[in-house]
């Protein structure tokens, strides 16, 4: 009788890094499902493709980023409004309407 009772108590585990293991094995997927949850959230998706690609945050406004991708670098640029760095940012050349019908019309200045 006494074996069966040993037998359903089973031998405890006293390794106090087994609690420890498991909570890092939690913590590390609930890490990577917020990582997948933020870049479908953003439409980010894009970064991960192998295509190259254009994206522009916030345009029109003083904190405006291009960001592109060409094969593996990914590049940001934020337009400056200091015309001293002129070589390496760039300048406006024109003004772009959309009309009702849908058509754009460029005014260069």
């Amino acid at each position: 009788m006494m074996r069966k009772r040993h037998f359903l108590l089973g031998d405890t585990d006293d390794d106090p890094m087994s609690v420890v293991s498991n909570l890092f094995d939690v913590a590390m997927v609930f890490a990577v499902a917020l990582m997948v949850a933020l870049v479908s959230r953003y439409n980010m998706t894009e970064i991960f493709s192998q295509e190259d690609f254009t994206m522009v945050k916030n345009p029109g406004k003083d904190n405006m980023e291009i960001i592109t991708k060409q094969g593996e670098t990914i590049e940001r640029y934020t337009p400056d409004a200091d015309p001293s760095n002129s070589s390496q940012r760039g300048k406006r050349v024109g003004v772009a309407y959309q009309l009702d019908n849908g058509e754009i019309i460029y005014v260069p200045e």
